[in-house]
């Protein structure tokens, strides 16, 4: 389990924009303190950072958890970073190191954007449920028997090798998102029981989807309906509370 402590430091200091010149502190010659209040930009910064090193203190421990429940072969040692880069639209993805060690990592942009702490909860129930779910391997198992394939077919056609190169590129594509509407609503239903299981409330959680572009019902789209979305997040945190009562 990661430390808060240099999240919070790496949040902070990536924060920071354009330097802008420092007024006088400290207490002036007639005995009046020059030291400026915080800003209205640098309050926010504060509050969102606490926010998610609370988030992340919470949500952690439920997700490995979870995940040394359902699997005895994965890496539960979630490891959470902070892409600092500046000017990304609000994202977060779930990844592996070489060793195996799970990695989820916000960027700053999602962080700033929350509305609230419930909604950086179920992000990380989420994308903690990609890995307990196996899901990179499960896509790229489905990648490489989309590639074999369509290369296949299309050398039996008599296609040269330019021609079949670039079937095992499409196999491929086509091959790692016939699952992925599947594998994003498994992940939202499990990463619903993380963050309920952590003490948030997933349903305000996910009334992000509201903020964001519809990918629609598109075939081979990588991402399901936002409406399908909310609604297996409803059920599942429907079913959750009755299991609590």
């Amino acid at each position: 389990m990661r430390r808060a402590l240099p999240l919070l430091f790496v949040l902070l200091a990536a924060c920071a924009e354009l330097p802008v010149p420092m007024p006088p502190t400290g207490p002036a010659p007639g005995g009046q303190d020059l030291t400026p209040a915080p800003s209205d930009v640098q309050l926010r910064a504060q509050k969102a950072a606490r926010q998610f090193v609370q988030v992340v203190e919470t949500v952690e421990p439920v997700a490995e958890q979870v995940c040394r429940n359902r699997s005895t072969r994965l890496n539960c040692d979630f490891q959470i970073v902070v892409d600092d880069r500046p000017d990304q639209p609000p994202n977060a993805f779930q990844t592996v190191d070489r060793a195996g060690r799970p990695i989820v990592a916000f960027n700053l942009a999602l962080i700033a954007s929350a509305e609230n702490a419930d909604e950086l909860a179920f992000v990380m129930g989420h994308e903690a449920a990609h890995h307990v779910m196996d899901h990179i391997a499960k896509t790229q198992e489905s990648a490489t028997v989309g590639a074999v394939v369509l290369a296949g077919i299309t050398a039996l056609s008599g296609a040269d090798a330019d021609t079949i190169k670039a079937a095992e590129e499409l196999g491929a594509t086509v091959g790692a998102r016939t699952y992925s509407k599947d594998f994003e609503l498994e992940a939202d239903r499990l990463g619903t029981i993380i963050a309920a299981k952590s003490g948030y409330d997933p349903v305000r959680g996910a009334l992000f989807f509201n903020r964001i572009p519809d990918p629609g019902n598109r075939f081979l789209g990588s991402h399901p309906p936002n409406a399908a979305r909310m609604a297996i997040v409803r059920k599942t945190y429907a079913e959750f509370v009755a299991g609590q009562n």
